[in-house]
């Protein structure tokens, strides 16, 4: 086993429900702590040179209360930051209209360990939560922090590769293996295990589909 594909043990998965203007609202948490501080962090998720180097690029106006967009993927509005601790900001994917809001903190201990909590709170469609459970989003968030983990090592892998890196065998063994975890936090949720199990298969078709022969 790789070592990329052991560091799905280093996230601590949360799956939950919360209400969101009467909405119920779904919500999945991912805890890891990191060997570096703080400050070092903190910049890596919000430098934008940095975040281009291990997520994806970001333009807007980066500030609090400005808009920002991430390339292909979700933009939205920095609704608060507060450094070094805490960034909160909308998700928006598309033209869907639907609430969802992502927010990162920071909690130092000492000053080369740093604990990287990431809650991602979404009204979604009951048929898609249904087949997909958390790992729809799961899945990419455990990547992303795997990302900001090889970052901050300084052996991560740049954006422009990441395409040729999905379609790897550490990469597909390390979704698989989301998927299932996801599985697990989804069944300690009070989800039936029959019920989450159908949403890990579905999970892990999606993210990792069978190589053509």
């Amino acid at each position: 086993m790789s070592d990329i594909v052991r560091q799905i043990n280093d996230i601590h998965r949360e799956v939950g429900r919360r209400e969101v203007g009467g909405e119920e609202a779904r919500t999945v948490l991912l805890r890891r702590t990191y060997p570096a501080g703080a400050e070092d962090v903190w910049d890596a998720c919000t430098d934008p040179d940095r975040i281009g180097r291990w997520f994806l690029p970001v333009s807007g106006d980066l500030r609090e209360g400005g808009h920002y967009q991430t390339e292909g993927n979700a933009g939205g509005k920095i609704l608060r930051c507060e450094p070094p601790k805490l960034l909160r900001v909308s998700w928006v994917m598309g033209q869907a209209p639907g609430f969802s809001e992502v927010e990162v903190r920071l909690t130092p201990e000492g000053p080369e360990r740093t604990v990287f909590e990431l809650e991602h709170v979404a009204v979604v469609e009951p048929e898609f939560w249904d087949q997909y459970g958390p790992g729809a989003v799961g899945v990419g968030w455990d990547l992303t922090v795997l990302g900001l983990g090889m970052h901050l090592e300084g052996n991560s892998v740049h954006p422009s590769e990441a395409v040729a890196w999905m379609a790897s065998d550490d990469a597909r063994a390390f979704m698989t293996g989301s998927s299932e975890a996801w599985g697990e936090a989804h069944t300690a949720s009070g989800e039936t295990p029959a019920a989450a199990a159908a949403a890990v298969r579905a999970t892990t078709g999606f993210y990792v589909p069978p190589k053509p022969q």
